[in-house]
């Protein structure tokens, strides 16, 4: 059965960096699309990043355009968000999500992808 672990999350101050990880099992990820979506409290999931595995695009959200880095190692079957000058409204759940049928159009959907993580907790506050 597929299960997505993520890891990394944590309460850091304004301007800090933070890695969090995706560790994939019962699926091979090179197959998969990953993205990272994020639910502030009060608020609807939103999607923040994405690795599509058909043609390698990474798709941003333009509130972590140039802030965030989504990445992946096949071999390791793990992926990655790196985020930098995190701000008090990055402060999220941030979930882990992987499907194998992505598409462009699809990419920002969550209703995309099949398979989801239990979520990292991320706190930016002073």
């Amino acid at each position: 059965q597929a299960q997505l672990v993520e890891s990394g999350g944590g309460l850091v101050q304004p301007g800090a960096s933070l890695k969090l990880s995706c560790a994939a099992s019962g699926l091979t990820l090179r197959r998969y699309a990953m993205a990272w979506f994020r639910q502030a409290p009060g608020k609807a999931r939103e999607f923040v990043a994405a690795s599509r595995s058909r043609d390698s695009a990474l798709v941003y959200a333009d509130s972590v355009k140039d802030r965030f880095t989504i990445s992946r190692d096949n071999s390791k079957n793990m992926g990655f968000l790196q985020m930098t000058s995190l701000k008090p409204d990055d402060t999220a759940i941030y979930y882990c999500a992987a499907d194998s049928g992505i598409i462009a159009s699809s990419t920002r959907r969550e209703e995309a992808y099949d398979y989801w993580g239990q979520g990292t907790q991320v706190t930016v506050s002073s």
